[in-house]
């Protein structure tokens, strides 16, 4: 499934690393010429290069977030900004370079392509290495494919739609991200068309200090339907990684689109996503959004509720052990008249780790009749964790109805005791009522993704007895 986990005990399927094997690696250090020869290496059209130079002088004025977690131990000397692992992506899964072959076939790439996916495609360092999409679909002319051959075989999508929802200016590492993007998925779904199985894309950092910053462009025209999956590891090192993407989504109008990420980095990632949606009239936006491992996450999945009557979702959870603080949250912004939006955020902290919620709801002047609601809830397993609520309200319109509660507990005794008359140990207790306290995410998840999750969630709960 490519989910990856940060425990020692899962470490052989999922921490795992391999020796490198780059037909290109740019020297550490982030400078013009480095963007010019990454340019090059692709074959990109000038205005790109133009793009990403811009891209870099903003990155340099811009200030770190002065808000949030810590980032000052991140280091963009010693940060490697290209590396690419193969001469092309691949079309056949046979013709993929065995040794990262090998490390998705350890990921379940190709058993997940098999059993239920619509589109697979995975990403190894900077570059996508494989990329397949569904021969029904491709007739009915959905498009998935990696942002890279986008921009070749779409340029005029890609320059029609890119940064127009995140600028480059948005923040330091939007404008990052826009210098030295590599990779990531591009979708375009044709107006009435639903695809009706999952479309997959797995991100993999294999080297030490390496810096991944895939972008990703989905289009989602009139009254189509799609739902997007993504999952992200990495091995364990001592020294630190950077991840960086930005993410459009483009719902037209009466589109639904379901945007679902499964991530458990290692303990040395700094995880820094941003990720924007758009919704025109009639169109759905949900995101789906778990969070596990890196060393620092901050990540504010956003819908921007352009059109009448469009509705967004926001489900999330984020689990924090020693050293980690998950800094998440969702922001809503009501433009239109019966727009609705829900935020369900659940939290758990153990081990010292830190959970943050941080969010936003606006609802612009003009835009009645608006629904909101955000709910947090956060779960402390021990007296050393901690937990934060950062909410903002900005109501410019009399006529809505916006809602906020959150709570925070611990796990009760009288729980524990009854789960353990019932023959469990204490640590399976515990593990049992977290689960149950996560459902309403796992619910949303298909089948198998649910089933995994809960055993990631099993294994980071071992030891938090004791």
């Amino acid at each position: 499934m490519g989910i990856g986990s940060i425990n020692d005990d899962y470490g052989e399927k999922y921490g795992f690393h391999v020796s490198e094997k780059a037909v290109f690696r740019s020297p550490k250090g982030l400078n013009e010429e480095v963007i010019r020869e990454l340019s090059a290496k692709k074959g990109e059209p000038r205005w790109m290069l133009d793009f990403r130079l811009n891209a870099f002088k903003i990155f340099l004025v811009k200030q770190m977030p002065s808000w949030g977690a810590d980032l000052s131990q991140i280091d963009f000397d010693k940060i490697t900004y290209y590396l690419k692992p193969s001469e092309e992506s691949a079309k056949r899964w046979e013709d993929v370079p065995e040794h990262i072959k090998k490390t998705f076939d350890r990921l379940g790439v190709p058993e997940a392509e098999r059993k239920f996916l619509g589109g697979v495609g995975a990403q190894f360092e900077s570059e996508s290495v494989y990329h397949k999409l569904r021969d029904d679909l491709s007739e009915k002319g959905v498009i998935f494919t990696d942002m890279d051959s986008a921009l070749k075989d779409h340029p005029e999508l890609v320059k029609k739609y890119l940064s127009t929802l995140v600028p480059t200016s948005d923040n330091k590492f939007a404008a990052l991200n826009s210098a030295v993007w590599s990779g990531g998925s591009f979708i375009y779904v044709p107006p009435g068309v639903k695809v009706e199985v999952p479309l997959q894309a797995y991100f993999r950092i294999n080297a030490k200090n390496m810096g991944q910053f895939e972008r990703t462009l989905i289009i989602v025209d009139k009254g189509a339907e799609v739902h997007y999956i993504e999952g992200c590891t990495a091995p364990v090192y001592s020294t630190d990684s950077l991840h960086a993407a930005v993410v459009e989504v483009f719902a037209l109008e009466g589109a639904k689109v379901r945007y679902t990420t499964i991530q458990n980095w290692s303990g040395d990632v700094y995880n820094l996503v941003t990720k924007r949606a758009i919704a025109h009239e009639n169109a759905i936006v949900e995101w789906v959004d778990g969070n596990l491992g890196s060393r620092t996450t901050m990540k504010y999945p956003s819908v921007v509720l352009k059109g009448a009557n469009s509705r967004a979702d926001v489900l999330s959870i984020a689990f924090a052990g020693r050293g980690q603080h998950q800094d998440a949250g969702a922001k809503i912004i009501h433009l239109a008249p019966g727009t609705t939006s829900r935020i369900i955020s659940k939290s758990i902290a153990k081990d010292g780790g830190r959970t943050s919620y941080r969010g936003l709801v606006k609802v612009c002047e003009g835009a009645n009749s608006v629904k909101a609601s955000v709910r947090c809830d956060a779960l402390l397993l021990d007296d050393k964790s901690r937990s934060d609520t950062y909410p903002t309200m900005q109501v410019e319109e009399e006529d809505a109805t916006v809602c906020h509660e959150a709570t925070v507990g611990k796990i009760g005794e009288e729980q524990l005791f009854y789960l353990m008359q019932r023959g469990l140990k204490e640590e399976e207790a515990m593990a049992l009522i977290v689960l149950g306290f996560i459902s309403e995410f796992t619910k949303a998840l298909p089948l198998e993704y649910s089933i995994e999750l809960n055993k990631l969630i099993e294994l980071e709960m071992e030891g938090s007895v004791g």
